[in-house]
């Protein structure tokens, strides 16, 4: 059945449309409200939401942390249900306002860093690790893969399969479509290599394992696992159950969580006794 046809005006205006975060969204860019983030004691301070893109931070700080390195973090929800992410000290830290948003205080002069993606690639040089240096552009361009493919997954096939307040066919089936073609990129390439990049664990797969995983897991979008047949993709199953089973995966999942149940759930991060009590799947 076509879809309602939709003629645009000839200049665009802003117009509420209904669904979960139309009481947010705008065309402008700022801060909307006067409010300072909270500040910890460690060289790193993270602000972020247990997204899909929010746990692409928590999970290198974790892993770094894991690997020996001196990473430690203060943690920060940022409820972006409730607009946090444009406060003026958000807005300061990430002009773009969206999770996550990191703070280097390592330096002289503090270091502000967003989009997940820089901030994986400026802990991964900083530190040396999960660079895939045998094999760095590959990590690269898988890694921008990631960063390039996940708008078609959630603002694209999300968004209009689960979140749109009202249901049409041709953008659903054109984002379903883009989901399950980037689904078999993945899958053909981790059916020859063990990770990414090749055989070496990196920032490539620590991006795009939250968005992965949420689909093979069946925790994103309703029942969008069975729509999109996600059982097809054998071999990026198995790549998402090795990394999930990472025990600093583990704890960068529940790093500002702040639904499900309590015993999953970590408001804010100080240092490694706060994951003490909680259920770490």
């Amino acid at each position: 059945m076509a879809d309602s046809t939709y003629t645009p005006p000839a200049v665009w205006k802003n117009v509420e449309s209904g669904g979960k975060f139309a009481s947010i969204n705008r065309p402008t860019a700022g801060a909307r409200e006067t409010r300072e983030l909270p500040r910890g004691e460690h060289p790193f301070q993270l602000y972020s939401l247990a997204t899909p893109n929010g746990v692409k931070a928590s999970i290198m700080l974790e892993e770094l942390l894991e690997a020996g390195r001196d990473a430690e973090y203060d943690a920060y929800t940022i409820n972006i249900s409730e607009g946090e992410q444009f406060t003026s000290g958000f807005v300061g830290v990430n002009p773009n306002s969206k999770i996550p948003a990191l703070l280097d205080l390592t330096g002289e002069e503090e270091v502000r860093v967003f989009e997940s993606g820089a901030i994986l690639l400026h802990l991964a040089e900083k530190f040396d690790t999960f660079l895939a240096r045998d094999n760095r552009a590959e990590m690269l361009s898988w890694l921008f893969w990631q960063v390039g493919s996940a708008p078609f997954i959630g603002g694209g096939f999300g968004h209009f399969y689960h979140y749109a307040p009202e249901k049409y066919e041709y953008p659903i089936n054109r984002y379903a479509m883009e989901t399950k073609r980037l689904f078999d990129v993945a899958d053909q390439r981790l059916g020859e290599a063990r990770f990414l990049a090749g055989d070496e664990y990196s920032i490539a797969d620590i991006a795009s394992f939250g968005w992965f995983a949420a689909l093979v897991e069946g925790s994103a979008y309703g029942d969008a696992k069975t729509f999109l047949s996600i059982d097809e993709y054998e071999n990026v199953a198995r790549w998402v159950g090795e990394i999930a089973a990472r025990p600093a995966v583990k704890r960068g999942r529940i790093v500002a969580k702040t639904w499900g149940e309590v015993d999953e759930q970590l408001a804010e991060r100080h240092s490694a006794a706060d994951f003490e009590g909680k259920t770490l799947k």
